[in-house]
């Protein structure tokens, strides 16, 4: 019998996770079969600087995932993040070509061209292209264009970006490890499928993912990613304040970060170390909201996942600073099972395989043809080299 298998990859900062989950037949969600952890090296700010160490880290991790769900792993959903990683919005217009006006799928993706030629995209790799919204004539309109009749078609997208050397880096460290990607998603797009409902993102929601060296802020509306960027700071960096300013080493400073403090140290003084850090990072969050227009005026508020979501002061000190409801992302998708994966860390990986292409007709990942194209420069350069 062929079962259903999907699998995902996160090569993060400080730890590479691989989930292995199967379908069975009636159920929604996935059957966990296979787990792999390493810590992770030659990855700084969410990019690769050394291939050969970011390689075994993976290797590592896929190694003992094998062993824990007796399943070969030779291909895979990866995630890609990094400081690099944005949302970047254009708008483009296409003209109707048929005679009689009538909107085609031919149109929207000249439009789409549009979109792109109109990007300044130096040095970037083009994720994912969504479009968020159409006007006909100048009107705007709800759902889907094709079939309607018009002369000029406008299309405001956003293109999920990062740094085209980042991308191929990453690349070569999957190939490298002997795994064939299957596509390679947003780690914000990913993580959303777990921490967030249908309903938050269409009333209008951020996710914010704490992770080592990085945070990334997702906003949603109406369904969809609208917007996308990337911080170059973390929670190491209240790690290394909290060892700096209480003298301790990095590993106790861990654990106080998470509130797991004894009685020799002030509770105090460590809270007033977190919160100056954390001050920072919602200020970073606060100034880009109010660039897209969008402080205080989310419904369904903030949504923190990461590794250091689990702060004690998060959630009360986002609410002050932000003025919008906050809490840490959970799931439900292991029912009452008590699981390490329930850890908000875990559900970028998660995300990987529960995938639904954010239920938009017309978002398309690149990847696909972008690495068959590659395929086939390997293939014309070797050719070349042969007598």
């Amino acid at each position: 019998m062929i079962r259903n298998i999907s699998i995902g990859i996160d090569i993060g900062s400080t730890t590479t996770r691989v989930i292995v989950g199967e379908f069975l037949k009636g159920e929604k969600n996935p059957k966990i079969i296979g787990v792999g952890e390493s810590e992770t090296k030659g990855i700084r700010h969410g990019y690769v600087v050394n291939i050969p160490l970011a390689v075994i880290s993976l290797k590592n991790a896929v190694s003992i995932a094998e062993k824990s769900s007796g399943i070969r792993i030779k291909r895979a959903f990866i995630s890609i993040g990094g400081v690099t990683l944005r949302g970047d919005i254009s708008s483009g217009i296409g003209i109707i070509s048929k005679a009689d006006g009538e909107v085609t799928t031919l149109d929207i993706n000249k439009a789409l061209q549009d979109c792109e030629d109109n990007l300044n995209l130096n040095n970037k790799k083009v994720i994912k292209v969504s479009p968020i919204s159409f006007k006909l004539d100048g009107k705007e309109i709800l759902g889907r264009p094709e079939g309607m009749r018009g002369t000029k078609l406008e299309i405001k997208a956003l293109f999920t970006t990062c740094s085209l050397s980042h991308f191929e880096d990453l690349l070569e460290v999957v190939t490298s490890a002997e795994i064939e990607p299957i596509d390679i998603i947003a780690s914000a797009e990913a993580g959303s499928h777990i921490a967030l409902s249908e309903k938050q993102k269409m009333v209008g929601g951020a996710l914010v993912n704490i992770g080592s060296e990085t945070v990334s802020l997702s906003v949603f509306e109406n369904g969809m990613l609208v917007s996308l960027h990337t911080f170059s700071i973390g929670g190491a960096d209240i790690t290394n304040d909290i060892a700096l300013g209480m003298k301790i080493s990095l590993e106790n400073a861990e654990r106080f970060k998470l509130g797991n403090v004894t009685e020799d140290f002030s509770k105090k003084k460590l809270d007033e170390i977190v919160e100056a850090r954390l001050f920072d990072i919602f200020e970073l969050i606060e100034n880009y909201l109010k660039k897209i227009k969008r402080n205080e005026l989310l419904p369904a508020g903030i949504v923190f996942i990461g590794g250091s979501a689990n702060i004690p002061l998060l959630e009360e000190f986002s609410k002050s600073a932000l003025k919008l409801p906050s809490r840490v992302g959970t799931t439900e998708i292991f029912g009452s099972i008590k699981t390490k994966l329930r850890d908000s860390s875990w559900f970028t990986v998660l995300g990987l395989i529960v995938s639904d292409d954010d239920n938009n007709f017309y978002s398309k990942s690149l990847f696909k043809s972008f690495f068959k194209n590659l395929k086939n420069i390997l293939r014309s350069n070797i050719k070349q080299l042969m007598p």
